[in-house]
């Protein structure tokens, strides 16, 4: 699975851009982005962590299977090992990394202290005069969860007389009665008429749960036993156009997560829609040189994205992107010496989620 996660994850990487690290936000007073001519950072794109919730159920077969049916009646009883998958859902975490082709500079006037910043480790501005009200998600990660359910051992329940048997053939033989006499011992104190009776109710519900753990352990010897685990696999996405029926990976129902373009799979899709909510641009009366002083910063558009297959809509979800969205500015004269001006920004979108202005009295 692992081998498979790594191929896939290159892939997903070369079709639609590739992995980031989790950002985690500090707070610097002097750092490389800010200096005496102003403070320097990074707009963000956005990027979504698709994380994919699947159930693994490995089947080992019974020790008597190949008497199942002549003396249980058990039909379709598997004699080989196998894995079954299940997509149990599909989710998906956006994100925010530094567009490294979109820098800016807040020009500070002479004789101006630079404010304090507050930067991500990849340089996104999130807070000016003020710290971050908003940090990065914690992302999923690849991971496998074992099943708590505690499994059964058929071999325990076995009697003496099973065990001194002289050949498979008979001891599946004597492991199927024992199964009858469990059955028939169950129904006799169901009907009360069992030879000794329980007490009380508490004492009949501890018997017959014993009964019943007694035949499940047997029947696992014809059966087979199943255990089930689950599989995270989280990889990442950084949609920069509209798309309709992109592949994101392969899915098999014997070997789970597969290559997009592997043939032991069917195919899983993405599709990538702006709504295009911006706002409409209004008339600007700013100069080249007043813009050059300002914050920059994005509003962002939201985009539709579906993760689907052929049979099944996993995932319909809106989700606001910087890179579908538009960048504006913020006039740079409210970082002078006459405003203390509080600036907080989404490490996600890059859009201006508060400001809070004190003009001196």
């Amino acid at each position: 699975m692992h081998k498979i996660i790594s191929r896939f994850t290159l892939w997903a990487a070369a079709s639609l851009l590739g992995v980031s690290a989790m950002a985690q936000t500090e707070i610097h007073k002097y750092q490389p982005g800010i200096s005496e001519a102003g403070i320097t950072y990074f707009l963000p794109k956005t990027q979504l962590r698709v994380v994919v919730t699947a159930q693994k159920t490995h089947h080992t077969p019974g020790e008597f299977c190949d008497y199942a049916e002549r003396y249980l009646r058990l039909k379709n009883v598997t004699q080989t090992p196998y894995d079954e998958w299940k997509i149990e859902k599909i989710e998906i975490v956006p994100y925010g990394v530094a567009d490294k082709d979109k820098a800016f500079t807040i020009k500070l006037k002479s004789k101006t202290s630079a404010p304090l910043v507050e930067l991500t480790p990849d340089g996104r501005l999130t807070a000016v005069n003020a710290k971050a009200k908003e940090s990065d998600p914690t992302l999923p990660t690849t991971k496998v969860i074992k099943s708590d359910k505690k499994t059964l051992n058929g071999a325990d329940f076995k009697t003496e007389e099973i065990l001194s048997a002289g050949s498979t053939s008979k001891m599946a033989e004597l492991t199927a009665n024992e199964i009858y006499d469990i059955r028939e011992n169950r129904a006799l104190l169901t009907k009360g008429q069992a030879d000794f009776m329980p007490k009380d109710g508490e004492q009949l519900r501890l018997m017959l749960a014993n009964l019943d753990q007694q035949e499940e352990g047997l029947l696992q010897l014809f059966r087979g036993t199943d255990v089930k685990e689950t599989h995270i696999l989280a990889f990442d996405i950084t949609p920069t156009q509209d798309v309709e029926k992109l592949p994101l990976f392969n899915f098999s129902k014997y070997l789970g997560v597969v290559d997009a373009d592997d043939p032991a799979g069917t195919p899983v899709y993405v599709s990538i829609k702006d709504l295009q909510t911006l706002p409409a641009v209004t008339a600007s009366t700013d100069n080249k040189k007043k813009e050059e002083q300002d914050l920059r910063y994005i509003i962002p558009s939201s985009v539709k994205v579906n993760i689907f297959s052929d049979e099944k809509k996993y995932l319909s979800a809106s989700v606001l992107m910087a890179q579908f969205g538009r960048i504006e500015h913020l006039g740079g004269n409210l970082f002078n010496k006459q405003f203390s001006t509080r600036v907080y920004l989404s490490p996600t979108t890059g859009n201006i989620t508060d400001i809070e202005l004190n003009e001196p009295e």
